[in-house]
């Protein structure tokens, strides 16, 4: 269960990512609503999983999640450059992460 709360922290890390791009600076309300929201959910779920998980794994995987996630985003819905060494990164990311995910061990 502490796993799938890192996961799903890492998944609304890249909505505050997201949001914060797309708050411009702050200037935008509904997107610093957004941004505010799954901060607050993403550190949340993070610091109730961090109950159960080693802090190094954990931490790991909920950053590569929300990196690979947003670049993802970035690439398939605002424009961001799509090439071959950034897909092979990221896929080098993901892989770090189930690798990390399967390591962490629960106390």
């Amino acid at each position: 269960m502490a796993w799938l709360l890192v996961i799903v922290a890492g998944l609304l890390e890249t909505g505050f990512a997201v949001c914060l791009k797309l708050s411009h600076g702050f200037t935008r309300l509904w997107p610093t609503v957004a941004f505010c929201i799954f901060a607050l959910g993403s550190f949340g779920l993070l610091t109730l999983s961090l109950r159960k998980l080693d802090v190094g794994p954990a931490y790991a995987v909920w950053t590569g999640i929300g990196a690979a996630g947003t670049a993802i985003y970035g690439m398939v819905f605002l424009g961001d450059l799509v090439s071959t060494l950034k897909i092979v990164s990221i896929s080098l990311v993901i892989a770090g992460v189930i690798g990390l995910q399967l390591s962490g061990s629960a106390h």
